[in-house]
């Protein structure tokens, strides 16, 4: 089943900086036992305690995993909720027995961050029914060919929108009429942002030139934390004359970033704005824009419909660009002069005129 769901006021507003709060386990009242599963929680919203588990990177990649941190935070100031979080190992090999450790000390709801958790957590979520489950970027079926079961839900986003607009705004800012692309891990997922950004590009330009490169291939998650292999990608495609080079690779984001700081060019963010969140002046400088996937506002509205007992366990979110789900920041004010042309694709992607492929 796939629906949209609108963005909550104050979930939609941009979180401009990250403050990340240290965990904070609470060893009360909570009963292991208790159902959840979808239905209301038996217990005070003051007793609901999360359970994050972050994908590579883990807390602090200024990008994808800290997105879900900030929508963790504003539950946590809205509902006074607690919470416990927790990152794979390097190889990625305990994910199961982390959001099976997380169900089994009653943490409730469990929510796993990235598609990687796609291999283990429709067995795990079997083997809790009475724990609610979320998958930010859970596939539509896992591995295994099985539906998500009655107590999972997945938070799902149209990256191939968010990153048409990324590429219509590098085509109309570029100077040289080629651009780049580097992205994390050659999978599935980030080829949906590459396809997005290729073809907003192309829109604008149809001679335009896209050079796209991966930094490891598919099975091999390190291209999302090695910023230095970043660096020397995008800064050969700067070498070799592109202007503008767009990143979908987590915490190797900041590499790209460093590259175009040496090189006197700029680059495109992604996931969270990371013009707000790299810190660093000489950084911000050359960060165009980034693709926004609202991972906070998915993260916070899930809790925020447990604490409801409005979760539909079984079902897909999506959060595309009909619900602002994926978009563009504007931090830096260096796309304010093209606002109008992106607002004008945006438009005509919602309004179902352009149909952004999913694969390259």
């Amino acid at each position: 089943m796939r629906r949209t769901r609108g963005l909550s006021l104050a979930a939609a507003l941009l979180v401009g900086s990250l403050t990340l709060a240290a965990c904070a386990e609470d060893s009360s009242n909570t009963d292991p036992d208790e159902p959840g599963g979808g239905a209301a929680p038996t217990s005070e919203v003051s007793d609901v305690r999360v359970g994050l588990a972050f994908d590579v990177g883990g807390e602090g990649d200024k990008s994808f995993n800290d997105s879900a941190v900030a929508g963790l935070e504003l539950a946590i100031e809205e509902f006074g909720i607690t919470e416990q979080r927790v990152s794979p190992n390097d190889d990625g090999s305990n994910r199961a027995e982390l959001l099976s450790q997380l169900a089994e000390q009653g943490f409730n709801p469990v929510i796993a961050v990235g598609f990687a958790y796609d291999e283990v957590i429709a067995t795990v979520a079997a083997d809790f029914p009475d724990t609610t489950f979320a998958q930010v970027d859970g596939s539509n079926a896992v591995f295994d060919g099985t539906s998500k079961g009655p107590n999972h839900t997945g938070l799902l986003f149209a990256e191939e929108q968010g990153s048409f607009l990324a590429g219509v705004a590098a085509a109309l800012k570029s100077q040289t009429g080629t651009i780049g692309f580097v992205g994390g891990v050659e999978i599935g997922l980030i080829q949906k942002f590459e396809a997005g950004y290729v073809a907003g590009a192309t829109a604008v330009n149809p001679d335009i030139v896209v050079d796209v490169q991966y930094i490891s291939p598919a099975g091999d998650f390190s291209g999302f934390g090695d910023p230095a292999r970043g660096k020397i990608l995008a800064q050969g495609m700067y070498d070799g004359g592109a202007d503008i080079v767009y990143h979908a690779a987590g915490g190797s984001g900041l590499g790209v970033f460093q590259a175009a700081s040496e090189s006197g060019t700029l680059a495109i963010g992604v996931d969270s704005d990371q013009y707000e969140t790299i810190g660093d002046p000489a950084l911000q400088e050359v960060i165009m824009t980034s693709m926004l996937k609202r991972v906070d506002v998915a993260v916070s509205e899930f809790i925020s419909a447990f604490i409801d007992g409005t979760v539909e366990g079984g079902t897909d979110i999506i959060y595309d660009l009909s619900v602002d789900g994926v978009g563009l920041s504007t931090s830096g004010g260096q796309i304010d002069d093209i606002q109008a042309d992106i607002d004008g694709f945006k438009q005509q992607i919602i309004d179902g005129e352009i149909t952004v492929p999913t694969t390259p």
